[in-house]
């Protein structure tokens, strides 16, 4: 990277979409750094009006009176001569859902930074997160990489690791990795003369496809451990999902938000209530039983375990 001293004020174009861009682009105004424009997604149809809406990062934009941009794409001579005529120093970007084009990379001064959830080359992709969680990863991390016409090839240039609690969920990491992306792209900001960047390694690469709804549905046959981590993967979105029974319904769907591992007593068919009462609900898994914890039927609140416990008694999971 041939980069200069940055005891100046870095002209910085950004470029990202959704909530998780949005601590990033204020740490980016905090530090003082001038940000020329910012590019997102265009407004889409939402909610059963299909209203037209904008992005979080385009709220945050309107709110601090950035200059905006919203392309349907890089393609065309005429955005990327306006991306051009804005003469940015280095354009960051972060989770903005399009791939930018090979004359995009070359634009600003010192090329285009992404901010990438994940330890790269581990879970290149859409959804490093959920894929960390899903897999059993202990330590995660914040990546910052100098971009190139790959999916997430480029070499690093800052790394910061995070370790994965046997608590968290999709949500809670998300939340601990952009407070770390922000330090991180602040840091790399102010020593772009000082980095060595390391090439990746193509042996160790995976890829974190986006996640689909259909893999939200429970297979009761699988061990504890493993449908706990698919419940705090699909926490906030798309949320595991089994279809239930108890005394008032049956085979309803059933939203599970959480739930802890637990010893299982004696031989237990997978998706069988070994217990519930008014405190707990146990059900048996193909290795281990889940203890629920936070749960929600079709239109109906969230509710905990002991609030659902009131209404309902569980008496069988099923598999999709």
């Amino acid at each position: 990277m041939h980069a200069k001293s940055t005891d100046f004020k870095v002209r910085i174009v950004f470029a990202g979409t959704p909530e998780f861009s949005v601590s990033l682009l204020e740490a980016l105004i905090n530090a003082k750094h001038d940000i020329i424009g910012v590019y997102c997604q265009p407004d889409r149809p939402k909610g059963r009006g299909r209203v037209l809406t904008a992005c979080p990062v385009k709220e945050k934009a309107l709110e601090r009176h950035l200059n905006i941009f919203q392309p349907e794409n890089l393609k065309d001579d005429k955005t990327q001569q306006t991306l051009a005529k804005l003469n940015a120093d280095v354009m960051v970007v972060v989770a903005y859902g399009q791939i930018l084009p090979a004359k995009i990379l070359s634009i600003p001064k010192y090329g285009c930074l992404n901010i990438h959830g994940s330890l790269l080359p581990r879970w290149r992709g859409a959804a490093p997160i959920q894929r960390a969680i899903l897999a059993g990863d202990k330590t995660t991390g914040i990546g910052i990489m100098q971009m190139n016409e790959g999916l997430d090839t480029g070499d690093i240039l800052l790394e910061k690791t995070c370790p994965i609690t046997h608590t968290d969920t999709a949500q809670s990491l998300h939340d601990k990795l952009a407070k770390l992306g922000s330090n991180a792209i602040v840091e790399v900001l102010n020593n772009l003369d000082n980095l060595s960047p390391t090439v990746q390694s193509e042996n160790n690469a995976t890829y974190a496809k986006k996640l689909k709804k259909d893999e939200s549905w429970i297979d009761w046959t699988q061990s504890a451990i493993q449908i706990n981590q698919q419940i705090r993967a699909f926490n906030p979105y798309p949320i595991a999902q089994t279809h239930a029974s108890s005394n008032r319904f049956d085979a309803k769907v059933l939203r599970i938000l959480s739930a802890s591992v637990v010893m299982a007593n004696g031989n237990h068919n997978p998706g069988n209530i070994i217990k519930h009462n008014k405190q707990a609900c146990i059900v048996a898994t193909g290795d281990g039983a889940l203890s629920l914890e936070t749960l929600q039927l079709p239109g109906k609140k969230m509710l905990n375990i002991k609030d659902f416990s009131n209404a309902y008694t569980l008496t069988q999971l099923f598999s999709d």
